[in-house]
């Protein structure tokens, strides 16, 4: 064979063909692989002309038609799939060649299967892709792991086909074994809060207030002139705007109303709770889509008639009003990133890697899907090297969580009172109000902890554990 390519895809699905496309057009030369050598032949009819490919029938074909150090991107289905074409490829490969694993992966495997291939003598890279098919072809977001050496191969291949905001491609090595993977998770865990907030807002304006689907596509479409930008409530708007060629009906109607998820989100929800990191507005939008399915007990909960007050809403200003909830959807925003930040921060402390926070928000401000204007800030907010706890500390946020406040209290308890729930929101207040708080119930739960099970607890007046004798014998001890 003539010619060799500098990268390879294995797995040629939407996304796979898609990001294969998309290092042809910026000047690779791409090996191709698919199980099914049928979805090969329909890439090579289709788009062989967009640039250089090479297709392969056998992983050992493809493997040969790559230059050393040879690096192959797997864009197959989690689990057991990706496992046997990392095992494949190891087994056809050299030392010193390149494994990426392209796919939504939990951490924890990426690091096992980093720490297995390493051994075997090649890299391995778990590398987080953000941005859907649309991304894989015109530009994602991308979070790669692994070692800084893989990186030295890789980095310039995933810098000419990255997103682009502001001059930079976004793309950075995250970290070693499976940093990348975790950051990813995380990503999606804000995706999962950030989208459960617009639909909370939605919500409080369809039902609470009344309006109509394009009316309220009108408004998002306005709200992302502002801080709000954003590709969520760009899309959005468009979502509210379309109509159903079926039935003439706005289409968000003939939707059923049951939220789908892929696992990334309770990843990020279970990960958080081992290390102790309160992400609860994360949480929220977890368990919001798992009431979602919950359609037989909604249903009952329906035919019996539930009890408790219609969602209308009554306000004598409603342009307030809607002003209100843009303001609690902010601040319920900056919450949301600033525990997923927090969550990247305890796992590096946690897993020994060193990522480079402000450089996770600019990778983000294009290409993915939580892209938003207020990234900058946030990077920002990190670069300037004095951010040393949460987001909400920073001056800007800090600023705009005390201005929204009051807004964000009015649609809290207006959803609250008028039947409209917005766990989301609420959870996000509770969450501020808890950090701000000086002292926090939690006493009271070390004394009942310590009173049934002997846990002990801390005193404020002087160092050390400490344990009450309870009941008669420790009354007798008192009155001594």
């Amino acid at each position: 064979m003539s010619e060799k390519a500098n990268i390879g895809v294995v797995g040629l699905a939407v996304m796979g063909s898609n990001l294969a496309r998309n290092l042809a057009h910026h000047g690779n030369t791409v090996a191709v692989f698919n199980r099914s050598y049928g979805r090969t032949e329909t890439l090579i009819t289709e788009h062989g002309s967009e640039g250089n490919f090479v297709p392969a029938k056998t992983i050992e074909e493809f493997v040969a038609s790559l230059s050393v150090p040879r690096t192959a991107i797997i864009m197959v289905k989690a689990g057991d799939p990706t496992e046997s074409m990392i095992n494949a490829l190891a087994d056809a490969m050299e030392p010193g060649d390149i494994i990426i694993d392209g796919g939504n992966t939990y951490f924890k495997d990426t690091m096992r299967r980093e720490k297995e291939i390493r051994a075997r003598g090649l890299h391995f890279v778990g590398c987080g892709i953000s941005g859907g098919e649309e991304g894989a072809l015109n530009g994602p977001s991308m979070m790669p792991g692994g070692s800084e050496e893989s990186w030295k191969t890789l980095g310039p291949i995933l810098k000419s086909i990255a997103a682009v905001a502001e001059g930079e491609p976004c793309v950075t090595h995250i970290g070693e074994n499976g940093a990348g993977h975790f950051v990813k998770m995380v990503h999606n865990g804000i995706e999962y809060a950030d989208m459960q907030l617009i639909a909370e807002s939605y919500d409080l304006l369809r039902r609470g207030l009344g309006l109509s689907p394009s009316e309220i596509g009108d408004i998002f479409e306005e709200w992302n002139k502002g801080e709000l930008n954003s590709y969520l409530i760009e899309i959005t708007a468009e979502v509210l705007h379309q109509m159903d060629a079926k039935t003439g009906k706005p289409f968000i109607d003939i939707v059923v109303d049951h939220a789908g998820m892929k696992g990334t989100g309770t990843w990020t929800v279970q990960t958080a709770l081992s290390l102790a990191v309160p992400v609860t507005g994360i949480a929220e939008a977890v368990f919001a889509r798992g009431l979602s399915s919950r359609t037989e007990q909604r249903a009952e909960a329906a035919e019996k008639h539930l009890a408790g007050p219609e969602p209308r809403i009554e306000v004598k200003d409603r342009e307030a009003f809607i002003e209100d909830i843009r303001q609690a959807l902010y601040a319920s925003k900056i919450i949301a990133y600033a525990q997923g930040f927090d969550e990247i921060t305890e796992g590096a402390k946690e897993y020994d890697w060193k990522i480079d926070l402000g450089a996770v928000a600019r990778i983000w401000r294009g290409g993915c899907i939580i892209r938003a204007k207020f990234l900058n800030r946030i990077s920002e907010a990190y670069d300037k090297g004095e951010m040393t706890s949460s987001l909400v500390f920073d001056p800007y946020f800090r600023t705009s969580l005390e201005k929204a406040q009051d807004s964000w209290r009015r649609v809290v308890s207006m959803a609250a009172l008028n039947g409209v729930p917005a766990p989301a929101f609420s959870s996000s207040l509770s969450y501020y109000d808890g950090l701000r708080s000086d002292r926090l119930p939690a006493a009271l739960i070390q004394g009942q902890r310590d009173f049934f099970g002997a846990h002990t607890y801390g005193r404020v007046d002087e160092p050390g554990a400490f344990h009450t004798l309870w009941g008669e014998e420790g009354r007798k001890e008192i009155n001594a």
